[in-house]
């Protein structure tokens, strides 16, 4: 089935959009902070969205399009599975980082390459922005950070305060702008 990416406008994301997509994560080991390293231990449990959940994040995603960041969106035969968020505000001591603050793929097209495309689109988003390297706080489940990890993605230099309280298991990530793309 073809999936076809495109950006999203503010106006159309709502409740709707995301009707046929499901976030459901099963999380079984995740990768937490012990002293100066990283180690994997058992942390079950399984990650959906409310619907309270579902209306911060429209609330995020219309504030990112609204301050100038970009929303991408990945559809099947019409219907949302995937999607990416960079905001425009410049992070980081020299303003070198952009935000990477969503990358969500639909638990029925996990494992296709979606989150790869949407994962590139947003790099090259934030390098034509003035982006040097994108910021990601991401979850701490193994398979997460098996994705960044074959994109690419290592430790950040520098964390963010702010992501680093909102979530304090996330592993701090960035990936560097100039490099090439990654192999397939």
């Amino acid at each position: 089935m073809e999936i076809r990416y495109r950006i999203l406008e503010k106006n159309e994301i709502d409740r709707a959009l995301f009707a046929g997509f499901n976030r459901r994560q099963n999380v079984t080991k995740c990768w937490r902070r012990e002293g100066s390293g990283w180690v994997i231990r058992d942390a079950p449990f399984v990650d959906q969205w409310s619907e309270e959940e579902y209306e911060e994040l429209i609330r995020c995603l219309k504030h990112t399009i609204q301050c100038g960041g970009m929303v991408m969106g990945a559809f099947a035969q019409g219907i949302l599975k995937g999607f990416v968020s960079v905001e425009a505000v410049p992070m980081g001591s020299r303003g070198q980082y952009r935000d990477l603050t969503s990358l969500h793929v639909s638990e029925d097209r996990r494992g296709n390459g979606i989150g790869r495309q949407l994962f590139l689109a947003a790099a090259e988003w934030a390098k034509k922005n003035g982006g040097e390297k994108l910021y990601i706080s991401s979850h701490s489940a193994v398979e997460t950070q098996a994705f960044y990890q074959a994109m690419g993605c290592k430790d950040a230099e520098e964390y963010s305060e702010e992501h680093v309280t909102k979530e304090p298991y996330d592993r701090q990530l960035e990936y560097p702008l100039a490099s090439e793309k990654p192999c397939s």
